[in-house]
């Protein structure tokens, strides 16, 4: 397991849980995108929880899957001049945030801007340095 996502888990006091880690090029994350959320275009990273549905609390501790696109966080990170791995574990952390329910697509704003400020303080925290709006 990277080291950010255990780190990530710890700060989350979840320590115990248990993610997959899935790493494509922009053509696998589209056809994922496709497939399972009815969007025709890649992106740079997906999250699948194991913890929500109808058998979502078999077993609490295997929180779901993260898919990145190696080839667009690489693009992304250049554009906003963080290192490729660091932007790579900006995203583990987002996804992370996601199978734990937060939700930066709701409805209410301040929904969204909490998820921001914890992946924000998240990776200050495991990566020593701010990033983002308004740090």
């Amino acid at each position: 397991m990277r080291s950010a996502l255990r780190k990530a888990l710890h700060r989350l006091g979840r320590d115990d849980a248990e993610v997959s880690l899935l790493f494509l090029d922009d053509e696998g994350i589209r056809e994922i995108n496709r497939t399972y959320l009815n969007r025709d275009y890649p992106t740079n990273v997906i999250s699948f929880s194991m913890t929500e549905g109808p058998f979502g609390d078999l077993n609490p501790r295997v929180l779901g899957d993260i898919v990145i696109s190696v080839e667009r966080s690489r693009a992304e990170a250049l554009e906003s001049g963080l290192a490729p791995e660091d932007y790579q574990d900006f995203l583990i952390i987002h996804g992370l945030l996601h199978l734990l329910g937060y939700d930066h697509e709701s409805p209410r704003e301040e929904d969204g801007e909490h998820m921001r400020e914890m992946e924000r303080e998240i990776f200050r925290l495991i990566k020593g340095y701010r990033i983002g709006g308004g740090d």
